[in-house]
């Protein structure tokens, strides 16, 4: 066991797909995996593990923001050895022309956010995917004939703010999204010498102020959530 994490070693797949919600994670498991073990609730923070295709795939909460992602998934690398993270998560889309249930795997992660700095003395304010889980993801959309974007997106440590401008690091980078920990979850696989990426669904757009609606949220992310299965179980394949 970790510290925030109490699952038994051997418990968790060498693959993690991290959503933010605890029970986003129970609704992936419970649909999409077979014989499905809860094998942490600390905190209630739900992970499960099952087999998806034939394939030990493990599902967790990340919470919201750099220092809750940054905690399970340091852990999870470090205490469980796992090799693989993926996030799967909801953005707002800084273009209109980028519109909601579009789903965009994420180049690179810029931000504001001291945490890179600090953690790991890692300086600038973008960090990269780290290893070939965004190749495997581009090259498994394809396959599967999903329509992806490609970018760079901004990982906020703020939800709401007294401007309505965009930040300026928004232009600096060409942000095609704003979400809260693609950021942190790329500088401690960077430090760790391990694979993440993150794939993103928009949920709302900021310009036209449209949004999903909450009882929509559920299956507007089914497609985003099977391409982050299927490109697991074609990464663990590679491995």
């Amino acid at each position: 066991m970790s510290v925030h994490i109490s699952a038994k070693q051997g418990e968790i797949a060498s693959v993690v797909l991290m959503p933010g919600d605890p029970l986003r994670a129970k609704y992936i498991a419970e649909k999409w995996l077979s014989e499905p073990k809860l094998v942490s609730t600390t905190r209630n923070v739900f992970f499960y593990t099952g087999k998806y295709k034939d394939v030990n795939i493990t599902v967790g909460a990340s919470g919201m923001g750099c220092p809750s992602i940054g905690i399970y998934s340091y852990e999870l690398f470090k205490e469980y050895g796992v090799e693989c993270i993926i996030r799967i998560g909801t953005a707002g889309s800084y273009h209109p022309n980028i519109k909601l249930y579009d789903i965009i795997n994420v180049d690179v992660a810029c931000s504001e956010s001291t945490f890179a700095k600090y953690a790991f003395d890692i300086e600038g304010n973008t960090i990269p995917h780290q290893g070939k889980a965004y190749d495997v993801i581009n090259q498994t959309a394809s396959e599967k004939g999903t329509s992806i974007l490609k970018g760079a997106i901004h990982s906020s440590d703020i939800f709401y703010r007294k401007s309505m401008e965009n930040p300026a690091i928004v232009a600096e980078h060409n942000c095609l999204a704003v979400e809260m920990e693609a950021f942190a979850l790329f500088a401690n696989a960077k430090f760790l010498g391990k694979t993440a990426s993150t794939i993103l669904t928009i949920s709302d757009v900021i310009p036209t102020h449209e949004q999903i609606s909450a009882d929509a949220r559920e299956k507007s992310l089914n497609p985003m959530i099977e391409l982050a299965l299927d490109a697991a179980v074609n990464f663990q394949k590679s491995l």
